[in-house]
C-alpha cells in the first residue's frame, strides 16, 4: 500500500528520506520493517500475520485506527483509505 501522510516529524523524515534522527534508535529497525510490509501489504487484514505487533483496530473517538506495538508506551497508528488503498495518517505516537 502507499503511504499518503505521515504525521510524526521524525517518522516523515524516515519514510520519505532514510533519515533515522528523531526515532529512539533501539527501534529504527522494527520500525524498518514495519514501514516495508506496510508498503507491501495488499489487503488489512495481513496486519494480524505478525503476533508481536499486537495489531488491532481502535474504539472510540479513535476508531477505525489501526494500532501496531513498538515498545512498551510506543505505537505506530495509522488508518487505512480502502477506496485508495492508502495509508493516511502515519504516525509514532505514545497515546496511553
Amino acid at each position: 500500500m502507499k503511504i499518503r501522510n505521515v504525521l510524526h516529524k521524525g517518522l516523515r523524515r524516515f519514510v520519505e528520506r532514510d533519515d533515522p534522527s528523531g526515532l529512539q534508535p533501539t527501534v529504527v529497525e522494527k520500525i524498518r520493517r514495519m514501514i516495508s510490509f506496510l508498503q507491501d501489504m495488499d489487503r488489512e487484514e495481513e496486519l494480524r500475520t505478525v503476533p508481536s505487533w499486537k495489531a488491532h483496530v481502535l474504539t472510540g473517538d479513535r476508531k477505525g485506527t489501526w494500532s501496531l506495538f513498538v515498545t512498551k508506551n510506543w505505537r505506530m497508528t495509522f488508518r487505512i483509505d480502502a477506496d485508495g488503498i492508502e495509508i493516511i495518517d502515519l504516525d509514532y505516537e505514545d497515546y496511553h
